[in-house]
């Protein structure tokens, strides 16, 4: 249950002279109500709390609870038996070598051929001060680095732990960030559990790759770029009735700056060290960029800012973009400060190396170590673009949503002995593909998700789409290089979150975006100037009253003077009518309220309500439960049926088999 604290007294106007792009309108009347029932009106319709609206503690109970549950769940499965295989599979023998090498020498030197088995046993000569040619930046290779300090680099805890870390705190990073986003604990709970039994997920969990690290960091960056959605509207809710309460009117075209937005500072930090661990993180600064222009946009023509288009680029898009993109670009230059500082990384003195022999330099106006990292960079676009050898498990992206083509993380040769198994043949094998429930029912939880991205205009869907526009999308057009179905792990969270979305939908658990307002109500443009809802915006407003409903309320009138008398000009296109704000989920952080009549002496039964919703209040038909149980419990059953090939446990080859459900999979 959402309460809110009673309101001010209404605030008192202030003269001041009307802007020279004001449109003209008679002198307003006495306000009848002040900033803050038109700043609650307008959080309402921008799909805010009510200023003062409070989270029932059990709601709070259950929006922590849950996710912690379900993050404990991950880090077990993450780290019980985490040194086995005690020998590095698969691409750990160029990432930690890599990462020792940073703690050694600053920068990635070359190793000696078949070094694999003395490394393992802690026999590191075959480390040299040459420099080794790498193509992705050492982001991913320094969190590695900080599981071989705490545990050693003799042993598969202390390569794996940081992988292991980072995957179980993206179980709680994604769990919370659903419990936000559908007002559910019981939805963002399942986002969780989805995550932390997913096949592909848990490998790379437990595997030294980069990717369990760009897929964090882009989460993170998400998790901001939403933050910044709810503080920026609520900022422009506030500065909106702000000049509304003082003028009658907004002061001009634009519509109110916002400020430095901190939390698209944030995300440009978190996307910068995506980008320093593999240059997929660019996609996701351009993808989640072009997200909060739409929405910043949306979010100015709903309060009624005349001109909302420009307002949405001068006012909005400019400040995002210098707020998200430069950090960005700068946090990913100082990933290279390691580089920059050891005179023997790889080309690190190629510019001075050319000035010295006299020959000329390319682009000689930049300095010799920019240059430098210049020149590097363009030799790392040829490496990515020219990867054609085949691979035998190489797999084309269009596969990726079935995991039609998973790949073979380790598989030793000779196998375990039969007494190891109790059959005649024994096999050890860790294959990396997700959950068939996972992603099975995720593709087709997609369809369902254009469907209200497209028609219902859920700015949900949307999100969840961005994130796979983000880290998936791109990949169809490299469908000619060799790629492989593990890279998938980047947007895994979105997979979750679609499926996750559709649950919510099958259970009617899943509340759609308010009825589009009159834009005349908003305050914006009518008739043929009036457009409908951006593809990423929320319809917001109240929906037409039912025939024989009761007329306008008490508070449905414009602000700034009673109705115009007769023969005056009509409502300005700034003025908006003040509404009783809809209780809507309150911000993180918001003190609980004390526990109100029907909060009192509850029973658990009671407090169960505030799991299923923020506010109590829908209850569940039993086929919802049995549609939730039929895809959750079959998600578990498949996690233990598959948790041998997850984790090369030694079992009976025709067991391993078994689990084959696909030729393709073999």
């Amino acid at each position: 249950m959402i309460t809110s604290g009673p309101s001010p007294s209404a605030d008192a106007g202030t003269d001041s002279p009307a802007p020279a792009d004001a449109v003209p309108r008679p002198a307003p009347a006495t306000a009848p109500h002040g900033a803050r029932e038109v700043e609650d009106d307008l959080r309402a319709r921008l799909g805010l709390r009510a200023l003062g609206a409070r989270l029932d503690p059990a709601a709070v109970l259950w929006g922590w609870l849950g996710p912690l549950l379900v993050t404990a769940v991950a880090a077990v499965m993450r780290l019980v038996g985490l040194n086995h295989p005690g020998r590095l599979i698969f691409d750990e023998t160029y990432y930690v070598k890599q990462a020792y090498s940073l703690l050694t020498l600053g920068y990635e030197g070359q190793w000696a051929e078949d070094s694999d088995p003395a490394f393992a046993r802690g026999d590191y000569s075959g480390l040299s001060t040459e420099a080794d040619y790498v193509v992705h930046g050492s982001v991913g290779k320094w969190m590695i680095a900080v599981g071989l300090r705490l545990f050693g680099a003799d042993n598969g805890a202390g390569w794996r732990f940081s992988a292991a870390i980072v995957g179980t705190l993206s179980v709680l990073l994604l769990a919370r960030l659903a419990t936000r986003m559908f007002g559910s604990a019981l939805l963002g709970t399942t986002a969780g559990l989805l995550l932390a039994i997913d096949g592909i997920h848990l490998t790379e969990s437990r595997t030294s790759l980069l990717d369990i690290f760009l897929m964090f960091w882009v989460l993170v960056g998400f998790w901001c770029v939403l933050r910044d959605r709810e503080a920026s509207r609520a900022r422009l809710a506030h500065r909106t009735a702000a000049e509304i309460a003082a003028d009658g009117a907004l002061a001009g075209r634009w519509g109110p700056r916002l400020g430095v937005r901190w939390w698209l500072v944030a995300a440009g930090v978190a996307m910068g060290l995506a980008t320093g661990v593999k240059w997929s993180g660019l996609y996701a600064v351009a993808v989640f960029g072009v997200m909060v222009f739409v929405w910043d946009t949306c979010a100015r023509r709903v309060v009624g800012v005349r001109t909302w288009l420009g307002g949405g680029v001068l006012r909005g898009g400019i400040p995002a973009f210098l707020a998200l993109v430069p950090t960005a670009a700068l946090t990913y230059l100082a990933t290279w400060l390691s580089w920059f500082v050891h005179p023997g990384a790889y080309r690190r003195q190629w510019a001075a190396d050319l000035r010295t022999a006299g020959e000329a330099v390319p682009r000689d106006w930049l300095p010799d170590a920019l240059n430098s990292w210049w020149e590097y960079h363009l030799v790392m676009w040829d490496f990515h673009n020219g990867l054609d050898s085949e691979h035998a498990y190489e797999a084309n992206p269009a596969g990726w949503l079935l995991q039609l083509r998973p790949t073979s993380m380790y598989w030793p040769d000779p196998g375990p002995p039969p007494e190891a198994c109790g059959a005649d043949r024994c096999v050890e094998a860790i294959l990396a593909v997700g959950s068939p429930v996972v992603w099975w029912f995720g593709a087709a939880a997609l369809v369902l998700l254009l469907v209200l991205a497209v028609r219902s205009r859920d700015w949900r869907a949307w999100a969840v789409l961005a994130g796979y526009g983000a880290m998936y999308v791109p990949w169809l057009g490299y469908a000619h290089r060799t790629i492989f179905t593990f890279y998938s792990v980047a947007f895994v969270p979105y997979v979750a979150l679609c499926l996750t979305l559709g649950l919510a939908w099958g259970m009617d658990l899943l509340r759609p975006p308010r009825a589009t307002a009159d834009p005349a109500a908003a305050g914006g443009p009518t008739g043929a100037e009036a457009p409908g809802p951006g593809p990423w915006d929320d319809p917001v407003g109240s929906a037409a009253p039912e025939e024989g409903a009761p007329g306008r309320g008490p508070w449905e009138v414009p602000v700034g003077g009673a109705a115009p008398e007769e023969g005056a000009a009509g409502r300005g296109p700034w003025e908006v009518r003040v509404r009783p704000a809809a209780p809507v989920a309150p911000e993180e952080g918001a003190p609980s309220s004390p526990p109100t009549a029907r909060a009192a002496g509850r029973g658990w039964r009671a407090s169960l309500r505030f799991l299923v919703s923020d506010d109590g209040e829908p209850e569940l038909a039993p086929r919802a439960w049995l549609l939730w149980g039929i895809v959750v419990g079959l998600a578990v059953v498949a996690a233990v049926f598959f948790w041998p090939v997850w984790t090369g446990q030694t079992i009976p080859y025709e067991a391993w088999r078994l689990r084959m459900w696909l030729p393709s999979w073999i």
